[in-house]
């Protein structure tokens, strides 16, 4: 269980000298910001910014704290930012207990019995050695979520992972993924173009311009 706090200290990204987003907020614990936004407003380059790769085109300012600590100066594997994408971006060449155990800490002892735990609450009980390549979609968004809890994140960014999904699947998926991340207690920012994934977030909503 997470205890941490993500706060956005007057963010500001620019591109050529034009303002894309400014932005000043703080999500807590098992809270989700949804912003959202038409194309080119810079939602997906405030993801980048806040996990560590945002393109050099791109002129930020402000910081972002974790726990109080800004991590801006910090490469993108050390931020402890988990990443959620509209793909589920598995390792094809791994089982799906390779994708689940590549997330997990070297010296984290008993992964197996980690990974098996995981697999259960998620409904994929037994799949360890299946072939991450034959699974469904919403099969892989289940093992994307587990791989993504399993690093142990500071914070979630989740960059309209439902959007792929048909109608009940979107909802089934999107459920499991708000539940988890609130039991986890994890500070967690979605961008979507979807009010209902906004209203089922049920936390705060940014709209840039």
């Amino acid at each position: 269980m997470s205890d941490s706090v993500l706060k956005l200290n007057n963010v500001c990204i620019s591109l050529d000298d034009k303002r894309l987003l400014e932005i000043d907020c703080s999500v807590g614990p098992g809270e989700i910001l949804t912003v959202m936004g038409p194309s080119g407003s810079g939602k997906s380059s405030l993801l980048a910014y806040i996990a560590g790769f945002l393109a050099p085109a791109f002129t930020p300012s402000g910081s972002v704290l974790i726990n109080g600590n800004d991590i801006c100066a910090l490469p993108a594997e050390r931020r402890r930012i988990g990443l959620l994408f509209q793909d589920p971006l598995l390792f094809p060449h791994l089982s799906v207990g390779g994708n689940l155990r590549f997330a997990i800490a070297e010296n984290t002892k008993d992964k197996k019995r980690l990974i098996q735990q995981g697999l259960v609450e998620i409904g994929l009980a037994g799949f360890d050695n299946r072939d991450s390549g034959t699974l469904s979609g919403g099969q892989a968004s289940r093992v994307a979520l587990l791989r993504l809890l399993l690093s142990s994140p500071s914070a979630v960014l989740l960059d309209e992972p439902f959007s792929k999904l048909d109608t009940q699947l979107r909802q089934e998926i999107r459920t499991l993924v708000f539940d988890k991340l609130r039991a986890s207690g994890l500070p967690t920012i979605l961008v979507t173009h979807d009010e209902a994934d906004a209203t089922a977030a049920g936390g705060e909503i940014h709209t840039l311009s």
